[in-house]
């Protein structure tokens, strides 16, 4: 089951002649996140990409306010060649529709574009990326981050949180925070969705998804709050 997008990546979307320069800037936004697309696809910046399928990059639109940036992908993804496609997407997809943002424009990515695995039996674990890993991968999501221009950027999971904020902040103690970043938008800390699925007890899965829900809900107020400053 892939994660619906509001955009698919690569969509060409069909615009009226602009009549302001604002059109044309995401036209030209759009191009060097394609461009970025492209050249990413034969990225060898680490040693990820000798034991992974393909690269996996973000996927939505320049016109929104919100990016999501995970771990990495997964062996779904890996396959798939998109992200968030596995379980731990399905997981994402219902927080975000509880959380009143299924309809909402958003930009979905990873802080690393390759699959990092050890084998288990017949099945593919992943594996934490390194610091160089990441360090080498940041070329990317700089760029996506450039290109898209998110108001909002949330942070699923340890990884993302150290890509975007560095080796200080942590999930265990700045989960729900709102935290400035050197990229400009704000970051809110949140777990990633994995977490939640490698809860045994049904009871406590459910408490996991219904915080992880309450963690995006914030996002809806910051959107909001945003929104009003802009037309007051």
């Amino acid at each position: 089951m892939r994660l619906a997008l509001p955009e698919p990546a690569m969509a060409k979307r069909t615009r009226p002649k602009p009549t302001n320069p604002l059109p044309l800037a995401r036209s030209t936004l759009q191009r060097q996140l394609e461009r970025l697309r492209d050249e990413a696809r034969t990225c060898q910046r680490c040693d990820l990409w000798r034991h992974s399928t393909q690269t996996v990059f973000g996927e939505g639109s320049v016109d929104t306010d919100l990016m999501l940036v995970g771990e990495q992908p997964g062996d779904a993804e890996d396959i798939q060649g998109h992200p968030f496609v596995g379980p731990a997407g399905r997981i994402l997809l219902e927080a975000l529709t509880q959380a009143g943002l299924a309809d909402t424009h958003y930009y979905l990515t990873n802080a690393v574009k390759h699959f990092k695995w050890e084998p288990r039996g017949k099945r593919r674990i992943h594996v934490r990326p390194t610091t160089s890993e990441l360090l080498a991968c940041s070329h990317w999501l700089e760029g996506e981050i450039a290109a898209v221009r998110p108001r909002v950027l949330v942070a699923l999971g340890a990884t993302a949180v150290r890509a975007l904020l560095g080796p200080g902040p942590r999930v265990t103690k700045d989960r729900g925070q709102w935290l400035p970043s050197a990229f400009g938008p704000p970051v809110l800390v949140t777990v990633h969705p994995s977490s939640v699925l490698r809860i045994a007890d049904r009871e406590e899965r459910h408490a996991a998804l219904t915080a992880l829900v309450a963690d995006l809900r914030q996002v809806v107020r910051r959107l909001e709050s945003l929104d009003r400053r802009a037309t007051s």
